[in-house]
């Protein structure tokens, strides 16, 4: 019960006495809450698992045992089933992953026994891999075909650092061309060439060094730029200008590119005295249906 004074309500203190209202709120039952905060609220306790676990991987049905999904502890799939996150099912009570299932029986297959997926899967399941961040499946399948040669092929095109900027420009240059001459194919001029400097036979006996190695000023007299659309090179390493051709056609092949080259030539531009350009020039025909 709240007692009332004679005393004017500006004279009042806040620890003499409480207003009905402010009673009122001390003794308000909690709200009730609403069905759109209740269902946005997440579980308390810990997510609990069966031994058997029955998932669902975008459509595709898998069951395996709980220990083999935390196989790993530092994997996403460990994280998932460890009770610490909430992992929704669907309507038969399995687990669901939004992610295409078509090479998740391959993860399971390394989580439980270690098996690796054949050849022509592998670059797939190191995609899923990566996703799913196991680690020890990751290391497996970069230590064989056809993976681990790619190490070796990315180790030869990190020589050239503008790789990749090359590749972008030939599609992008066959592409304006057939657009312009509404034509079902563009060709370009590609020259490809390894030797740090233009070789010429007449180079050879003034030269020792397989480098061909000249002062700066004499370095500046072969400074030149064919005239080609693009060119690759140079590169200090075993691997040839065929070596190079392969994975520039390579590359744009797994792209959907239909590309087809031939050698047409040499730039062969005058330089100096009798010293001549002798780099490859190749003739790159790119169809586009």
């Amino acid at each position: 019960m709240v007692v009332v004074t004679g005393q004017s309500k500006a004279s009042a203190t806040p620890d003499d006495a409480m207003s009905s209202s402010d009673a009122e709120d001390d003794f308000q039952e909690p709200a009730t809450p609403t069905a759109t905060q209740a269902g946005q609220a997440l579980p308390l306790l810990p997510q609990q698992f069966p031994e058997v676990v029955p998932l669902n991987v975008g459509g595709m049905f898998f069951t395996t045992r709980l220990s083999t999904l935390r196989r790993y502890e530092d994997t996403m799939l460990a994280a998932m089933f460890s009770g610490r996150h909430y992992i929704p099912t669907d309507a038969e009570g399995r687990y669901f992953i939004d992610r295409d299932g078509t090479y998740f029986g391959d993860i399971l297959n390394f989580l439980r026994s270690g098996e690796l997926p054949p050849r022509e899967r592998v670059r797939s399941v190191y995609k899923e891999a990566q996703y799913y961040s196991i680690g020890p499946l990751l290391d497996n399948l970069e230590d064989i075909q056809p993976l681990k040669g790619e190490k070796v092929r990315q180790a030869f095109l990190g020589l050239m650092p503008y790789y990749k900027d090359h590749l972008e420009r030939i599609i992008e240059i066959a592409k304006l061309r057939a657009m312009q001459r509404k034509a079902r194919f563009a060709k370009l001029k590609v020259c490809v060439f390894k030797e740090e400097m233009p070789i010429t036979p007449y180079e050879c006996p003034h030269f020792n060094s397989l480098r061909f190695e000249r002062s700066e000023s004499e370095a500046k007299l072969f400074e030149h730029h064919c005239e080609v659309d693009v060119s690759f090179g140079p590169w200090e390493a075993v691997a040839d200008v065929y070596d190079l051709l392969h994975c520039i056609v390579s590359d744009l092949s797994a792209r959907g590119i239909t590309v087809e080259h031939q050698c047409i030539g040499v730039c062969d531009k005058h330089l100096i005295n009798h010293y001549y350009c002798k780099r490859p020039i190749y003739e790159f025909k790119i169809t586009w249906w």
